[in-house]
């Protein structure tokens, strides 16, 4: 990164409030988000929000600025925050700075690269649309990933958003040997400890690039982080043409933060008290995400839904963004029936017939029918029990039942926790044994020999 002492526009810090910092600059004033240096060994860094006039910026502070003076000397770098992008990244760890963080030796002679990039103009944009299969049965059979696409995983907290996260980078880099890069927005320590471990035991952490804004950090450098692992992915899209697969976790704290910056700029609140630039900043990340004729973004991210309130403004804004929604449910994770992923509620753009293909859109849509029959009769079943049904009744609760155990998975990351060992299922499996329950073949079968298993064919007879 180009050292701060390089340049000679400096100018002199008038105003700290937090992480809000006021610079005069008399000779020229720094352009809006580049990077000013000051404090002790200039190891305070800055980016320019706003101007205030011709020779004052607000800027927000990306580390802490305990210290910092009145009438400090703050330099201008003449550049934004940049990032290193290349094949020696593969299997690191960075922070938002695009320093390492893992006690590895620094990456040297890497290119660095602005973390504000142009989206790719639409006439570039690939047109064609594919299923990117995860080797998850729920997921793979009612709602299908895109290629290039954009995948949310909405839940309240601790229904599994982070587990079901591991699992596809384990099945999905495990498979298609592409590039992953995994960018934990306002993480836990320990979550990003957990996953770095599991990666390399897994081995799949040399075809990984994890980026972390911790949760303890300013909420500048946790706005920044998504972008700055986007630039990377984007290297591997367009420069290296690889697929990618960028992972976040998670969306709502990236909202969170600019919540937090918008807050501390002063500005006026909207609805609930976020941000009035919401939809803007989520696009200008978004948007970036997507895939060309030389390679794909598939992005699958984690969005913590505040209180389960899925009419929240920042559920409301990212479901717009998304062609995947993957809705796990607290209700599910009770049942024991994991992943909890709701199957009424989820739903994916690639589930039509000239996508998905008529026998997958069909199997998919007769097994939300049966479910939906089967919610309705719920609340018989709890007031007068099953003796009250009809046959025809009883039998769509049996292959209900069924159908919900067989969509259960034992998963690779939890075979310590569940002592089942984990599965990878094809797509194909998954919908020969949802047709073959639908046809009635397992109504002899108890429910439990359906419960955490792969293949269909692994169900027995008891």
């Amino acid at each position: 990164m180009n050292n701060p002492q390089t340049s000679n526009n400096e100018g002199r810090v008038i105003s700290i409030r937090g992480s809000v910092v006021d610079a005069y600059f008399p000779v020229h004033i720094p352009a809006i988000y580049n990077v000013l240096h000051t404090g002790d060994n200039a190891k305070i860094i800055i980016e320019v929000i706003t101007h205030l006039n011709t020779k004052t910026i607000r800027g927000i502070a990306l580390t802490s600025t305990q210290g910092l003076a009145h009438g400090s000397i703050i330099i201008d770098t003449g550049h934004p925050l940049q990032v290193p992008i290349g094949k020696k990244l593969l299997g690191r760890v960075f922070n938002v700075f695009g320093e390492t963080i893992d006690k590895k030796e620094a990456v040297i002679k890497a290119d660095w690269r602005s973390i504000h990039q142009e989206p790719v103009p639409m006439d570039q944009q690939a047109t064609t649309s594919e299923i990117f299969q995860t080797g998850i049965k729920i997921i793979d059979v009612l709602s299908p990933l895109e290629r290039g696409g954009k995948a949310g995983l909405f839940g309240g907290a601790g229904v599994g958003k982070t587990v079901l996260i591991m699992e596809m980078i384990h099945n999905i880099v495990g498979r298609h040997k592409g590039v992953s890069i995994f960018c934990g927005i306002g993480e836990r320590c320990r979550e990003g400890e957990d996953l770095y471990r599991e990666m390399q035991e897994a081995g799949v952490l040399d075809h990984t690039i994890m980026v972390f804004g911790q949760m303890n950090e300013p909420p500048g450098a946790r706005f920044r982080v998504g972008h700055a692992a986007l630039t990377m992915a984007e290297y591997f899209r367009d420069d290296a043409k690889q697929d990618v697969l960028l992972l976040i976790d998670n969306i709502f704290r990236f909202i969170q933060a600019g919540m937090e910056v918008s807050g501390l700029m002063g500005q006026l609140p909207s609805r609930l008290g976020y941000q009035p630039t919401l939809g803007t900043e989520l696009a200008g990340l978004e948007e970036r995400i997507c895939n060309t004729a030389s390679g794909a973004i598939t992005s699958i991210q984690a969005v913590y839904v505040p209180a389960d309130d899925f009419t929240d403004p920042a559920a409301v804004h990212t479901f717009g963004h998304l062609s995947a929604s993957i809705v796990l449910s607290r209700k599910k994770a009770g049942e024991g029936l994991y992943p909890a992923v709701d199957p009424l509620q989820s739903n994916s753009n690639m589930l039509v017939p000239h996508i998905a293909g008529a026998r997958h859109y069909l199997i998919a849509q007769e097994i939300r029918k049966t479910l939906v029959n089967y919610e309705e009769l719920k609340d018989i079943i709890a007031m007068l029990g099953m003796e009250e049904l009809s046959q025809e009744d009883r039998r769509i609760v049996y292959r209900a039942r069924r159908l919900e155990r067989f969509l259960t998975q034992p998963l690779f990351v939890t075979e310590q926790f569940t002592g089942y060992k984990g599965k990878m299922v094809s797509l194909e499996d998954t919908l020969d044994g949802c047709e073959r329950i639908l046809n009635d073949q397992f109504s002899d079968y108890p429910e439990g020999s359906l419960y955490m298993i792969g293949k269909i064919d692994e169900a027995k007879k008891q």
